[in-house]
């Protein structure tokens, strides 16, 4: 029986539950600072000792690593360092026009620390703060922080790379400023083997340029935007395919972002697949009001750096990235991307856990528990059978959980014990019955 993940991803819109945490206590405290706890509160012990880790600030780190090249690629953008990962909600949502029903605010997707104060979810929570700055072209590179599912490719900490780049829009010569850049940036592409596909209509109705800003200089904005990150991705993957012999192939498509208009996406052809790399799009203006930048306009984008960094290096599993094993760290040196070579392939366990639900809970509060009670020791979550009795009405999930270490041997001794913990802990946060 197929199941479809949409039937079971949101049981219910949203949950407050708070994993291993108990208000016992009346602060978290984090890097040096405390802060007050209350029902929003559900970051987990294991996700906070994480922030001290910056990956992306190890040069010879696969992160760290890709973050230099793209440094490199765009050198005359300024590099800043992330500040703190702890931000207010304000400034990861308010302050970017995220409507208040927003999916991203729910506990069951986003760490909150209390009601007002949470990991940020995105580099774009401090876009304001480097405006008010003075500073018109930067990229920023961060670890951010989001519940999500349990496999191969996702993790609750992840790192983003955002870039901006603005014009005064109030001055005679911008529309001049602009197509000189654009002049430059079509000198370079002309010297790379890159075939690019753009789907996206200019002032697309349902993707349409800001009413406050003028058409011709939106139109400039997203010109320069697709050419800049075109000349990007080629200066990146040309470290992982020969792209002199075969043509680099990158589509644009239209996207939905609440912090820019219009917005798109770009995807590159990648072994016979699209691969998504990265959103951007033309800033919302009331974003640089904000910011007392209103007299600007220019475009952002934010790219995940593990999505990219799994491609180029050859890594399979996104926990690697976060390996201290010597056997992984040893094989990656500064400025160069060489193929990630397996040291070893250690047996899975697989065991799987039934239950009856007697009430509503979230897909991501059950991952939250199993990657609480195994510490990384598992390598991917499937929900393999979704039942609802013909009779009585109940219903009944069914997920299989596959136990494996990246660095040893994980007896099945040592899964059993795991196991019994998850299982414990998922009967006492969710009162369920254990089929």
């Amino acid at each position: 029986m197929m199941i479809l993940r949409s039937q079971i991803a949101r049981i219910s819109k949203s949950s407050k539950l708070s994993v291993n945490l108990s208000l016992r206590y009346q602060s978290t405290h984090i890097n040096g600072q405390s802060y007050s706890r209350d029902e929003f509160t559900n970051a987990p012990s294991s996700i906070l000792a994480l922030t001290e880790r910056q990956l992306h600030q190890q040069p010879s780190h696969p992160i760290g690593i890709l973050r230099s090249l793209i440094e490199n690629s765009l050198n005359n953008y300024q590099p800043l360092t992330a500040p703190s990962p702890i931000v207010s909600t304000y400034k990861n949502f308010d302050e970017l026009e995220f409507p208040e029903d927003h999916p991203g605010r729910s506990l069951s997707d986003s760490y909150y620390l209390n009601k007002t104060t949470m990991l940020r979810t995105h580099t774009s929570a401090h876009e304001c703060d480097v405006f008010k700055k003075g500073t018109d072209k930067w990229i920023l590179t961060a670890d951010v922080y989001r519940r999500d599912e349990i496999d191969s490719s996702h993790y609750p900490v992840f790192h983003q790379m955002e870039g901006a780049c603005v014009w005064d829009d109030t001055t005679k010569n911008v529309e001049k400023a602009i197509e000189e850049e654009l002049h430059l940036l079509e000198k370079a592409l002309a010297h790379t083997n890159v075939i690019t596909e753009d789907v996206t209509v200019n002032n697309n109705p349902n993707n349409p340029y800001q009413l406050s800003q003028r058409p011709e200089v939106s139109g400039l904005i997203v010109k320069h935007l697709k050419m800049t990150l075109n000349l990007l991705v080629y200066n990146l993957f040309k470290h992982a395919q020969n792209v002199d012999a075969e043509p680099l192939k990158v589509r644009w498509i239209e996207a939905y972002f609440p912090w820019t208009g219009p917005s798109y996406e770009l995807e590159v052809l990648w072994e016979g697949k699209w691969l998504e790399l990265l959103g951007c799009g033309v800033m919302q203006q009331r974003t640089l009001e904000r910011a007392g930048m209103g007299h600007k306009s220019g475009w952002a984008f934010g790219l995940g750096l593990e999505r990219i960094a799994m491609v180029l290096f050859g890594i399979p599993d996104i926990r690697l990235f976060w390996s201290t094993d010597a056997r992984f760290l040893s094989q990656f040196e500064s400025g160069k991307i060489s193929k990630f070579v397996p040291y070893s392939k250690y047996p899975p366990c697989i065991k799987d856990v039934s239950f009856w639900v007697n009430k509503p809970f979230h897909e991501n509060d059950l991952y939250e528990i199993i990657r609480e009670c195994s510490q990384d020791l598992v390598e991917s979550v499937e929900c393999i059978d979704n039942f609802v009795h013909p009779k009585s009405q109940r219903h009944s999930l069914c997920y299989r959980i596959n136990y494996r270490s990246m660095d040893k041997n994980l007896t099945n001794e040592e899964a059993n014990d795991l196991h019994a913990s998850v299982i414990e802990n998922i009967k006492k946060a969710f009162n369920i019955e254990i089929r």
